[in-house]
């Protein structure tokens, strides 16, 4: 059984809300959802690992029920990697199965960069390793084509034109090519009611805004002002990418390469699965993450 209502202090002055399943004594699972969803993006898939795992999955900073600054500079990578170094302690363990989709896999790259040691095994969802984002960022036509959305988000007043009309551009977000059929009634509500909460959507918003990798624009360079060390976000932990080749947003492109930055990689590509895999084939998701940490065991 989920449960969830759970908070916890990972950095002085900032909670988290989890939800959580499983034995907290077995190794930690922890799920970090992207853009513009919660912590119930997983829902459907934690229970198939509570058996193992003590199965967590945060609201990232500034979503839903855990706390927003309202800095900008507050949703900078540093303290969102710093945030699941306290969450990681704070739950009682040193290490965990990194699991990240969108955003959450953006935020898992560079925690694994970052503290290898408390990775024991790193799953990304349709999320770029930074090195391939920023190049084809920086000069690729259909990559910036593909991210203008972007640099609408960064925009003043994205925040409002998200919340008009019911939150009508969020929903049609979440649509896939042939229809969001995963979309349903409840599923609508609770997505409502996170969107809702004070202050998400300005929160959410805000890691586009701080992020210095996106199209460049005629008045901002964006990824073509960034220049980054290949050597320095090398990914030295076993990692598994499954990638719905369907995403309109992320490209097949960004998987150009990877093997020189993730010596240890395994890549699954679902031809008929979009951005949004997780609700599409849970089921392929999970057989996919369970045969990868299987591996290891």
């Amino acid at each position: 059984m989920i449960r969830d209502g759970q908070y916890v202090e990972v950095q002085p002055g900032l909670r988290l809300h989890y939800a959580s399943c499983g034995d907290p004594s077995k190794p930690l699972l922890l799920l970090l959802h992207g853009f513009p969803e919660y912590w119930g993006a997983w829902r459907g898939l934690m229970p198939a690992f509570a058996d193992d795992h003590h199965v967590v999955a945060p609201d990232q900073r500034g979503y839903n029920l855990s706390d927003k600054p309202a800095d900008v500079r507050d949703y900078r990578a540093p303290l969102l990697v710093g945030d699941l170094v306290g969450l990681i302690r704070a739950l009682g363990h040193e290490r965990c199965v990194l699991v990240g989709h969108d955003w959450g896999g953006a935020v898992a790259w560079a925690f694994a960069i970052a503290h290898p040691e408390m990775v024991e095994r790193l799953v990304i969802l349709n999320a770029p390793h930074p090195v391939p984002f920023a190049r084809a960022l920086a000069g690729d036509p259909a990559q910036q084509q593909a991210s203008r959305y972007m640099n609408w988000l960064r925009r003043p007043g994205s925040e409002e034109r998200l919340a008009e009309n019911g939150f009508a551009r969020l929903e049609r977000l979440l649509q896939n090519p042939d229809g969001a059929d995963w979309f349903d009634a409840a599923t609508r509500a609770d997505y409502h009611a996170a969107w809702g909460q004070p202050g998400a959507l300005a929160a959410n918003v805000a890691w586009y805004r701080a992020s210095p990798l996106f199209p460049p624009t005629e008045s901002e360079r964006g990824a073509a002002g960034v220049s980054l060390d290949p050597a320095a976000f090398v990914v030295n932990v076993p990692t598994l990418v499954v990638w719905g080749e369907r995403d309109i947003a992320l490209l097949p492109v960004l998987l150009d390469g990877l093997d020189a930055l993730v010596p240890k990689i395994r890549i699954v590509r679902i031809p008929d699965a979009s951005h949004w895999l997780v609700h599409e084939q849970p089921q392929r998701v999970i057989d996919e993450i369970r045969s990868f940490v299987a591996d290891a065991a």
